[in-house]
């Protein structure tokens, strides 16, 4: 199937434009055209007066690692002798990421924009941090007083399933702001009018055409980019949601591989991990057993055992049951190794998963039955 506009391609398009107002573009290598021509040089060349780009996590050419951007001070491109400057359009780059309150009120003061234009593209998986950079703009918006326009871009992962808990707002951070399920089945412009209900910013969500809520990325006929260095290919993003909760574990995620958050293992893992994982019948899935050795973090340069999820039906994969199926069953068969840490309350929204790990209590319970993404936050979303 093919047909699908983006924001920025209705954007350019021929949408009103003001041809002496500022843009500031919070962007990154997934702000593209079909064409693949960035969205810096496609509103350039449509008129727009683009004075400044804003990077998120990873940075404006997305070679920064997780939890960093570009900078040699991780986020802070900005700090200590200017802003960088994009080689291709040689405009300021401010980088985001580690800024909020009023530490980000002053960067974008100081970028001298009219109006803030974020186009950056989501994976469906509510602790990706995009969105929250996106949240934290908004609140500047307001602060400032500036417009802020969404060029909306589909849910890779599609928008008609949502799955497992909404946050709890006392766990929230930078890996979840709002209280939205784990797989939360929005396009980037319906989570911000969603979260605009308590921001108040001056929105406008430049929307979509063509897309269905059924749709997975490869039936948009747009081009995949790699979201971040660790998002690789869309059968990453299929089983995110899930297998993203092992990065608050001692169990390496994959990172360092070439298949990350495809690729699940430790140390002291056997061959039965892939055995009873299989045994479960999960839907949509299956688990070889593979060793594989990280390059760089949890256990780099060291071969580990563990398994690679093989996605066999993505319409009936429902990957966050499937992850905490796969932690309940690492507890199960490897208590006395298998460990959580406290980031794993951060990615799932609360304590509720950690704890029933820790006691021994099977948490699958916890994820619920998969729902519509309206069933969520009072139908607003279809």
């Amino acid at each position: 199937m093919t047909g699908v506009r983006t924001g920025l391609e209705q954007l350019v398009a021929g949408r009103p434009r003001g041809e002496r107002t500022r843009v500031g573009l919070v962007t990154n290598p997934t702000g593209v055209l079909p064409d693949l021509t960035p969205s810096a040089t496609a509103l350039l060349r449509s008129g727009f007066r683009v004075t400044a780009l804003f990077s998120p996590e990873h940075g404006l050419r997305g070679t920064g690692q997780a939890g960093s951007g570009e900078s040699e001070d991780e986020g802070g491109g900005d700090r200590g002798g200017g802003p960088a400057t994009d080689p291709a359009t040689g405009l300021p780059v401010f980088e985001t990421y580690l800024r909020t309150g009023g530490a980000l009120d002053e960067l974008v003061a100081s970028a001298g924009v009219d109006v803030l234009v974020f186009d950056v593209s989501d994976v469906g998986a509510r602790f990706y941090t995009y969105v929250w950079t996106m949240y934290d703009l908004m609140g500047t918006a307001a602060r400032l007083g500036l417009p802020f326009t969404v060029l909306d871009r589909p849910n890779p992962v599609g928008g008609a399933v949502c799955e497992g808990p909404p946050l709890d707002p006392a766990f929230a951070s930078f890996v979840g702001r709002a209280p939205l399920p784990v797989r939360h089945g929005l396009t980037t412009g319906e989570i911000a009018r969603f979260v605009n209900r308590e921001i108040g910013a001056e929105l406008d969500v430049v929307p979509l055409l063509g897309w269905r809520r059924e749709r997975y990325f490869d039936e948009t006929g747009l081009p995949w980019v790699m979201p971040s260095v660790n998002m690789p290919t869309l059968d990453t993003a299929l089983v995110y949601p899930g297998t993203g909760l092992f990065e608050g574990t001692n169990v390496s995620e994959g990172r360092g591989t070439t298949r990350p958050f495809e690729l699940i293992g430790a140390p002291y893992v056997d061959g039965r991990f892939a055995e009873d994982l299989d045994a479960l019948g999960l839907p949509g899935v299956r688990f070889r057993d593979t060793w594989f050795a990280p390059v760089f973090g949890k256990h780099a340069g060291t071969p580990v055992r563990g398994v690679q999820l093989h996605v066999t039906d993505r319409t009936a994969l429902r990957p966050v049951f499937t992850g905490v199926s796969m932690l309940y069953v690492l507890r199960a068969l490897y208590s006395g190794d298998f460990a959580c840490e406290p980031f794993l309350d951060l990615l799932w929204g609360s304590d509720s998963l950690r704890l029933a790990l820790a006691s021994g209590r099977d948490p699958r319970d916890l994820c619920g039955s998969p729902g519509r993404p309206g069933d969520h936050a009072e139908q607003l979303y279809v």
